[in-house]
This record gives C-alpha cells, sequence and structure tokens, in this order.
C-alpha cells in the first residue's frame, strides 16, 4: 500500500453532481487534480472512512485504484464561491477531507466490455467484503483508463456505520446486494480470489490501515466510544469478515447461478 500523502486546495474546478455528496474536481499545491470528497457533504466523515478503508484494502489486493489522499481545505476557501448549496459545502468541509488522483481522460466502463474474470472476481470479492452497494450496472463505478478497468468510489461500503450496533453479527451477514454487482457475471472466478485475499490481508494490513484514520474523522456525536475505540470496531469487523468469507462468497456464487 502507498503512504497516505497530504496536500491542501488551492483552486476549486467544478462541482461532480453525482449521487448525493458533491464531490468536487480541485487542484492541489501538489499540482495535481483530484476527485475531492468532503466531510460536509451526505454521510460525512462516515463517508470519508469508508472511502479510505475501502481503497486501502482494494490497494493492499493490487486492484488499480487511484491514488487516495488527505486534502486540507482551508477556513476561507468557499468564500467567493457564487453557488449557495456548494458555499455551504466548502464552510462545513473545513480542515481534512479526501481526494482520488483524477485520471484524465478516462470514461465510464461499459459493462458490455468483457474483462479477466480473475480481476472481476477480485472486484467482486472485494465489494462483498467491504460492503460496498454501488457497483451496479446503474452505477458502476469503474472507470477505464489507458486500456486498463480502475476501481473508483468506495464510500458507500461499510454501511453498518450507520446504525453503529451489532459489530459482530454485521461482519458475518452474507452480502445480499451483491447479486447487483455489474461484474458478478464474469466473476467466474471467485474461489481464487477468496484464495488471493487471504494471502495478503491479515491483522496487521487491517491494523495499518485503521491506522490511517485521522483523529478528527473519529470524533462522533452519535457513539459512545472513544476514537481507539472506534478504530477497534472497524478492525475487528474486517478481522471477523475475513475469517467468515465463505459467508459472503457462497451468497456471491448463488447469486451466479
Amino acid at each position: 500500500m502507498r503512504n497516505m500523502r497530504t496536500v491542501t486546495v488551492v483552486r476549486y474546478i467544478l462541482p461532480l453532481r453525482e449521487g448525493g455528496s458533491l464531490p468536487a474536481l480541485a487542484d492541489a499545491d501538489d499540482d495535481f487534480k483530484y476527485v475531492l470528497k468532503f466531510r460536509g457533504a451526505g454521510h460525512g466523515v462516515k463517508m470519508l472512512i469508508s472511502e479510505l478503508l475501502g481503497g486501502k484494502i482494494a490497494e493492499a489486493l493490487q486492484l488499480p485504484i487511484p491514488e487516495i489522499v488527505f486534502v486540507n481545505l482551508d477556513a476561507d476557501f468557499g468564500r467567493t464561491e457564487a453557488d449557495e448549496e456548494i458555499q455551504d459545502l466548502l464552510k462545513f468541509s473545513e480542515g481534512l477531507n479526501l481526494g482520488l488522483h483524477y485520471l484524465s481522460g478516462a470514461i465510464a466502463y461499459d459493462p458490455s466490455v468483457k474483462i479477466d474474470p480473475l480481476l472481476a472476481s477480485k472486484i467482486v470479492w472485494l465489494d462483498a467484503f467491504i460492503t460496498n452497494i454501488d457497483r451496479t450496472f446503474k452505477n458502476t463505478n469503474l472507470l477505464m483508463w489507458h486500456k486498463e478497468l480502475w476501481v473508483i468510489d468506495n464510500g458507500a461500503s461499510f454501511y453498518f456505520h450507520h446504525s453503529w450496533q451489532n459489530f459482530d453479527t454485521a461482519a458475518k451477514t452474507p452480502f445480499k446486494y451483491i447479486k447487483d454487482h455489474v461484474l458478478l457475471p464474469q466473476a467466474s472466478m471467485l474461489n481464487e480470489a477468496d484464495l488471493f485475499a487471504h494471502n495478503i490481508l491479515n491483522d496487521q494490513v487491517f491494523r495499518d490501515i485503521v491506522n490511517m484514520i485521522p483523529l478528527e474523522w473519529l470524533q462522533w456525536n452519535d457513539a459512545e466510544e472513544s476514537p481507539d475505540e472506534i478504530r477497534e470496531i472497524y478492525f475487528n469487523f474486517m478481522k471477523t469478515r475475513l475469517l467468515n468469507s465463505p459467508i459472503f462468497l457462497n451468497e456471491a456464487k448463488n447469486a451466479r447461478l
């Protein structure tokens, strides 16, 4: 996995009005463009945590995914923005946000395009593991860039944290939404993907990933746990889910029948 870098926004280019999270294209002080995900949008920091954890697991599994960075947004950045909705979004997103390296010229994945069955199986396995409900024919959240398939947008994963209860049960629950996965018809090597994942993922990988979650993203008003305890719940969720991967693996296999 790549180490996390931190950049600062220097120019807000335009909103990317996709879904309810209002991501944006922005220039940063490292001279690169990023798709910026805001803490002030939608599900707030929980969405950013999902994006971070899901993206870093994808990286660990050697899937093509744009570099993920922490993004600083200064307090006065949105004051010149004319759109009141965007101005409010920027105001409530002061501090640390998340960005994905912008893949200039990339196009949305066409589900009719055949891809390597092992790659398809690894992505299906990833999304069943992180409980990502948003990689469907309607919204693939996959891009073709330089003739390669790239994984983007993992913010709709780990949805157990929105109710923030029954963590152990959630980790052992089949992922029924896998039946809607855009790559499921091509995922004919799920056993091989599961073996591959078990050879890579382990407690240390999960510990390293949860330790990347910034402290300021763990100050929740709707949870009694401390930031360290919240990290531990995410760690235990991933550890338990990996140990019980046959539960969601069989769900995916059955959905292919």
